[in-house]
């Protein structure tokens, strides 16, 4: 199932409750903020959702497609903590789209795996998925396969697509049809399991069954968070989650074939190994720290990696030590093919920032990126919050129909005025709002994704646990 680069572009960037109708209803009195400098005003104010789920702006409306607990085609249950995800074409089915869904979840515990009611089929099931991991111990993460109509705004299909990881919190779609779902932990035998956690596994979006969850051990053992595919060169660009975390690209030995093996590499800034790039407060005296301005250019290259299976979960250290760049919580990670040809791959840092609330960052390929006479890379600081009220905690990330950068917040702030957006950003770095979840949890917004035609952005709310669909007037402003 081979996408064209604009369908993967779109990709990247895809019994309901519906609300139509947002003009007769109260717009709400100011609940966001508009940066003075580098901000805009897209879509209008946002208007009150009477279900207290979702406000949006005039013209959208949405529809939760599906619940944490509801019981799937398989007879499993919809595991929590829904988290990063992509939307694919359906072969054969004009007008529905596929969705492949991380579920963030360790080994078994309060939060509900999809074994929860555990009649005799799920367990049969869940102890061939233990055997075929050769794991001592149960790990609930892993993915969720659904079939979206979207002329009915339903799903008419469900099952469990991948089990036996841990802490599948976000990834990223393929050009190919698939989607490589990322381990956001180091568990491993010293916490009594049979193998090592810390891995990317991949998850063709076709798939009826549950997929043999086979570690991509090539392409590292880290604090996985995102990965994003250069459609043009390949090239899968992957974020780690960690406070001095570095940004990272795998070169494929085979084109479409992960499992082959690759060179691992880390981004270091020419002229400055080691860069710390946070912009912390409690950073400035540091020799390998400055303060970097949005704006701001760097000239790039890219160390290679070695022992990426990292038994003691120190790759990150070495790479820093051999001089690659820092940056705080890489998250969300995506890849834009503009209409000149210019490719662009957007990853947040979600605690970089003096308020250590957020930065956008975008790295431009040189030309022959990954062969061995390419003229270096480009990395540019696009984005800083300095006000929560204008972004705070940049999470997953996905590139819009019309170009812009779709943004999912994750705060958990201890603040009782705390809200999750979603955000968008120009390619000219302008932020605007476009969501506010209203739900009474204030959980994240998690895998935001558009349609393979374009006409419905779906996104997940971590905590109750639901994906929504919602669609609005995306045409006025697709490229």
């Amino acid at each position: 199932m081979t996408l064209s680069r604009r369908q993967f572009l779109i990709n990247a960037g895809a019994a309901a409750v519906a609300f139509g109708g947002l003009s007769s209803l109260p717009a709400l009195a100011q609940v966001y903020a508009v940066d003075p400098l580098r901000g805009t005003d897209r879509f209008g104010q946002l208007f009150r959702d009477p279900d207290g789920i979702l406000n949006l702006p005039q013209g959208f409306s949405y529809r939760v497609i599906s619940r944490t607990g509801d019981t799937m085609s398989d007879g499993l249950t919809t595991p929590s903590a829904p988290d990063g995800m992509a939307a694919f074409p359906a072969p054969g089915k004009p007008g529905y789209s596929l969705l492949v869904r991380n579920h963030e979840l360790d080994s078994i515990g309060p939060e509900i795996g999809p074994f929860h009611h555990a009649p005799a089929r799920a367990r049969a099931m869940r102890d061939r998925a233990f055997d075929l991991y050769q794991d001592k111990l149960p790990v609930n993460g892993g993915t969720t396969t659904l079939l979206y109509n979207h002329r009915s705004g339903t799903v008419e299909k469900s099952h469990l697509s991948l089990l036996g990881t841990t802490r599948n919190c976000a990834g990223g779609a393929t050009p190919w049809g698939s989607w490589l779902t990322c381990e956001e932990s180091l568990a491993g035998r010293a916490e009594g399991f049979g193998r090592d956690h810390g891995f990317v596994f991949e998850v063709p979006a076709n798939a009826e069954g549950l997929v043999t969850p086979e570690p991509l051990t090539a392409m590292g053992r880290f604090v996985h968070e995102a990965a994003a595919v250069d459609s043009s060169s390949g090239i899968v660009y992957l974020t780690e989650d960690y406070d001095n975390a570095l940004f990272y690209r795998f070169l494929p030995a085979q084109s479409e074939q992960l499992r082959h093996g690759g060179q691992l590499q880390a981004l270091a800034i020419k002229g400055w190994p080691g860069a710390l790039t946070r912009n912390w407060e409690e950073d400035k005296n540091k020799a390998e720290a400055s303060a970097v301005s949005v704006g701001q250019k760097f000239q790039c290259t890219w160390i290679d990696l070695e022992d990426v299976a990292s038994p003691d979960g120190d790759l990150s250290l070495r790479g820093a030590a051999a001089g690659a760049a820092r940056f705080c919580r890489c998250e969300g990670v995506a890849f834009a093919l503009r209409a000149d040809g210019r490719r662009e791959i957007y990853f947040a840092a979600t605690g970089g920032g003096p308020q250590k609330i957020g930065q956008i960052w975008c790295y431009r390929p040189g030309r022959h990126e990954g062969a061995g006479h390419e003229i270096a890379g480009e990395l540019e600081l696009v984005y800083e919050s300095r006000d929560r009220a204008l972004l705070e905690s940049c999470d997953n990330l996905a590139i819009a129909p019309w170009g812009d950068l779709i943004i999912c917040e994750d705060s958990y702030s201890s603040s009782p005025d705390m809200v999750n957006y979603i955000r968008g950003l120009t390619p000219e770095g302008k932020l605007y709002t476009l969501a506010m979840n209203a739900h009474p949890d204030k959980g994240e917004f998690c895998g935001a994704c558009f349609s393979p035609d374009g006409s419905t952005l779906f996104v997940n709310i971590q905590r109750p646990g639901m994906t929504l669909a919602i669609n609005g007037p995306w045409s006025r402003l697709r490229a």
